[in-house]
């Protein structure tokens, strides 16, 4: 099982594709791991070099003590790259992952070349919001928020239509350490990139879903506007749009990255 150690971490990856094929990095969600990218990696495999990771306090990766910061989750990354001897790679990530995303495009330019960045802000919540989630796990564990953020994750019709999903998303959730989900709440509550996303150069694609509550379209759209020359598509779905609308966030993955 491969993993890389850097900053008192053991960073689990997996890299899958052609050795010779340009690198694409997918970064994961709050509460969730890199298996959330099997629809992505399956559709890449033969034509990249897939290289999936669990963020910091998720997965198989360490539960290093909290509280984590934006900076320390993207450097991570670039702490895989260089174990990995990749000197630019695409990148995609959704939510936390997009907003890791972020900040390598803000501050590693170099590092990356295509930027695809997922149902993200670049400020999500507020102290309030997030206040409220902490404690909920601090008081009951992740079985207490569980369900409330599957709520979030995937719109009412999709949770009908496809139980069996849902289920092993929540199980996923629920088995998330609650040590490591509360070191990135407060990575994600602090983080705050709004007054420097005009420094991004790397050519960007903006997904949002249409039913999002986290991280609405506006959020999209604001990323959009403040990166020059950035793409933007609007899919059919709540806060997981790779999972709940896979065929339309397939078809923008492989269009953009090709």
């Amino acid at each position: 099982m491969p993993f890389v150690q850097h900053d008192n971490a053991r960073l689990h990856y997996e890299l899958e594709g052609p050795p010779d094929a340009p690198v694409v990095v997918f970064s994961n969600s709050l509460g969730t791991d890199l298996s959330m990218w099997n629809g992505q990696s399956d559709v890449l495999t033969n034509r990249f070099r897939v290289l999936r990771y669990d963020t910091r306090g998720h997965g198989q990766t360490s539960v290093t003590p909290g509280p984590y910061r934006l900076e320390q989750l993207a450097r991570d990354v670039i702490a895989l790259l260089d174990n990995l001897e990749v000197q630019r790679a695409h990148f995609c990530g959704l939510s936390m992952g997009g907003q890791t995303g972020l900040w390598l495009g803000i501050h590693q330019p170099e590092r990356v070349d295509r930027l695809m960045v997922c149902n993200t802000g670049a400020k999500i919540g507020n102290a309030e919001t997030w206040a409220a989630r902490i404690d909920g796990v601090r008081r009951g564990g992740m079985k207490a928020v569980a369900a409330a953020v599957m709520e979030r994750f995937l719109s009412p019709e999709f949770r009908a239509r496809c139980p069996e999903i849902t289920a092993a998303l929540q199980q996923k959730i629920e088995g998330t350490s609650p040590e490591g989900y509360l070191a990135c709440c407060e990575a994600i509550r602090d983080a705050d990139v709004t007054a420097d996303l005009g420094a991004i150069r790397s050519r960007t694609l903006v997904i949002t879903g249409s039913k999002d509550p986290s991280t609405p379209p506006a959020l999209g759209e604001f990323i959009r506007d403040h990166i020059a020359g950035a793409q933007y598509a609007e899919l059919p779905s709540a806060h997981l749009s790779n999972i709940e609308a896979p065929a339309e966030f397939n078809t923008e993955l492989v269009r953009f990255f090709t």
